[in-house]
Order: structure tokens, then sequence, then C-alpha cells
């Protein structure tokens, strides 16, 4: 996942954007503590191959503990062998994969997947194992609903991947901004102060008025917040894969709140990832940042900040940024002990392993209530539980369907609002100019 700062997962941008995780294989054909729930072990071949020597290939992405993880398994399965090949490149990672497939040779057992490259290998299910096939139905009911359905076909009959980690959004806010303002700094207060949409834009000009600085530190992590409210659909159609973008009210929502923070002033003029941001972040030149739970590996490198951030709910629902899967090529010619391997590696108490000693925010909600998962106060965070505060924010997405095209879109949109915070341009005819470039860019692809 696009971690990697910290908190794993970092996306930066479809195809270009920056993820995560993902795994690889292991025995199913042994019995005992290392069988995974709803898995039938000795279904590989009748259990025939229980004592043979299996070696299974894992493409792993970004920073996580699956190593140590599969020496664990692979104590208890001697006979399985599970050999990692790991990048934090996740451009480069499933290019390579996709070039496997084409050729019919050199993919892995075991393949993680971001999110962000999910509809470029979930229209090619031939290339891939159903892990319906394999026992997942067994452990579909363990997972967020809304995460399992991003690697689920529309018809609901092909089951892709099993989730690893994922990326609830929130509010990241600076408490002594929010003091000399005369907000609350308590984080249910502060949510409840902007719990809606319209109580986030007056909260940001008074904000404004009384500091002197903007309120939310740039167009894309505002935007992007609204945005992922949408219901069912972003920008492509679930069903056919045509443009609704247009017609989606909740992008024209998105769209308009944003502008409406670029002409009142409460958005500040930073762009993401750039080191000025990084700078504001560290200096408190903005009081609010709407991002993902991984986001807070950045927000710790701006170390003169420390004590002085909690962790605030989005206004209306939450969106998710991020997180990974873990699939079964087709070339894989020991599947089932792949699976079993997988079911165990993203079990409920390997997830908060994985948490507690990567950064990997479960997918699995019944760890949120795991004595485990709430013990560490984060004092950089303001002595806040703030796993609590993620988990909060996970059970509130909704699925979405995002669509192949979706960042090569979203790109443009944003472009636009750039260009009215930047060049002062017209609002709508910006907006019409950015429908009608997708709409080309659609009829061409």
């Amino acid at each position: 996942m696009n971690r990697f700062k910290a908190w794993s997962i970092m996306l930066i941008s479809i195809l270009m954007i920056a993820s995560l995780a993902a795994c690889s294989g292991g025995g199913g054909t042994s019995t005992g503590e290392g069988d995974s729930p709803g898995t039938d072990s000795n279904s590989s071949n009748g259990g025939a191959d229980a004592g043979k020597k299996i070696e299974l290939s894992f493409w792993s992405l970004g920073t996580t503990n699956y190593e140590e993880l599969a020496k664990e398994y692979t104590k208890e399965h001697p006979n399985i062998t599970i050999k990692f090949q790991n990048t934090s490149d996740q451009t480069a990672h499933h290019n390579n994969l996709t070039t496997a497939l084409s050729a019919g040779s050199g993919a892995p057992d075991i393949f993680m997947l971001e999110i962000a490259f999910m509809e470029r290998f979930i229209n090619n299910q031939d290339k891939f194992h159903n892990l319906y096939d394999l026992g997942a139905k067994d452990i579909e009911g363990n997972y967020l609903d809304w995460k399992w359905q991003q690697a689920t076909s529309v018809d609901g009959a092909f089951q892709l991947g099993l989730p690893t980690d994922i990326g609830p959004t929130v509010v990241y806010y600076r408490t002594d901004l929010a003091e000399q303002a005369g907000l609350p700094t308590d984080p249910d207060a502060f949510s409840a102060a902007i719990d809606t949409w319209d109580k986030f834009a007056a909260v940001a000009n008074d904000f404004k008025g009384k500091t002197g600085k903007p309120f939310a530190d740039l167009t894309d992590l505002v935007y992007n917040g609204v945005r992922d409210q949408s219901a069912d659909q972003i920008y492509f159609s679930k069903e056919d894969g045509s443009f609704v973008g247009d017609t989606n009210p909740q992008v024209r929502k998105a769209y308009d709140f944003t502008v409406k923070g670029i002409q009142e002033g409460w958005i500040g003029n930073w762009t993401l990832w750039s080191p000025e941001w990084q700078k504001a972040i560290n200096d408190g030149e903005f009081g609010v940042m709407l991002g993902p739970a991984w986001i807070a590996g950045t927000i710790r490198n701006a170390e003169d900040s420390a004590g002085k951030w909690k962790i605030a709910q989005l206004p209306e629902g939450a969106g998710n940024w991020g997180g990974s899967f873990l699939t079964l090529p087709k070339e894989g010619k020991h599947p089932q002990e792949a699976y079993d391997f997988i079911a165990w590696l993203v079990s409920q108490e390997n997830q908060l392993k994985s948490f507690k000693e990567s950064g990997l925010f479960p997918s699995i909600p019944a760890v949120y209530s795991e004595p485990a998962f709430k013990e560490d106060q984060d004092e950089f965070f303001g002595g806040q539980v703030i796993s609590e505060a993620y988990a909060k924010s996970a059970e509130r997405v909704k699925p979405v369907y995002y669509g192949p095209l979706h960042d090569q879109t979203d790109t443009i949109i944003k472009n636009a609002l750039k260009n009215v915070l930047e060049k002062k341009a017209d609002p709508q005819k910006e907006w019409e100019s950015a429908i009608q470039q997708i709409k080309t860019l659609v009829e061409r692809s």
C-alpha cells in the first residue's frame, strides 16, 4: 500500500500513486494452529501432498511484517517455503505482473494488489483464481463489507483477492490553532462542530478571520473528502462502465464546495507532497488536513508539531484512500496451499500483529474491539488513542466503484480546480472544459 511512510500504504495517484501491501503463499495440507478459519486444510489433493515440499512465490509491496509472519507459518508447515520479492515501486510492481500475465509465464503464486490498480486486473479474471472456489465464502463476513466488495466482480460471483489493510480518511487538526480560533480541542467536540459540510465551511471562514490562516491545506484533499462520499460510484457506472461523473451530484458538490473554499480564502495554495506543504505542516500554517490513516506518517515528520495534532471525523460520512489485496494468479501450481496461507496471513490475529508492527490498518472490524488495538495513547497526537478514530471512520465508509479511468478523470477535474485557484479562472467554464476532456478520454479509450 502506498504506505509507506510509517503507516504503510502510501498512494499518490493511480498508476503513479503510492500504494502498498501484498502477500503470498502457504500450505494448507497440514492441520493445526496454522490453519485458517473456513478452509479445509486437507482439501488440496485430498491431503496426499501433506509432506510434499512446496515453494510459494510472493510478490509483496511496501513495508509489511509479512516475511516475519511467513516464518511463523512455515514453522508450523515445514513442507512449505515462501519466497518473497518485495518492492516499494508500486507502478513497476503492477506493470511486472501485467507483463508476466501477457507472456503466460513468470507470475508469482501470490501477488499483492493495490486498490489503485484493481480495475486493471479485475477485468481479467481468467488470469486469476476465484477465491470463492478455494474457501473465501467462509471468511467473507469477517471483513468490512465495502473493502471486500472492492475485489468482487459486478455479478458477485468472482472474488479476486483477500483484503489486507485500508486507509480510512479523517480530519487531522491543530489543537493550538483550534484554541486560538475559539474552537473545541476535544476530538468529539471538534467533530460535532464540523459535522456537516455547511458547518465545516462556516467554521473555516471564522477560523481564517481569527487566525489569519487558511483552515484547510489544499484543494485536492478537500475535494477528495467530499467526492469519496459518493453513493455506489464516482465517475463511472459499475453496471456498464459509462461515464456518470457529470451527473453524479456528489462530484459536483465536491467541485463546488472546493471552489467555495478557494473563493472565500479558507483553502491554502500548497501542493500535495511538496517541500513547501511539508514545511507548512511543521510550522502550523493551516488548521486541518483531510487525509487517510497512513498520511499520519507525513505529519509525524513535522517534528516541531508533536503534541499539537488530534484527529476528528469527516463531516457527513467517510472515505478511504489506499489498501491492498492478496491475489492468486492462475500460473501458480499450488492454489489451495497459497490460499490457505493468505487466509491465515490476513486473519484477525495476524491483522492485529501487522497493525502493531507495521502500521497496516486492519480490514477486519473485530480487531477494533481488541484491548491490544486500543491500548496505545499517541503522544504525538496529544495522547489520543488514534486507532479508535481510524476505526470509527472505517466503519462509516460506504462501498464505491472507481472504474479503470478514475485517476485520469480525477486529475482533469483537479487541474480545473487548480486553474480556479491559481489563475482565477471561471469555475463553470473550467467544469465544462473538464467534462469535455473526460468525455474525449473515454471515447478514445
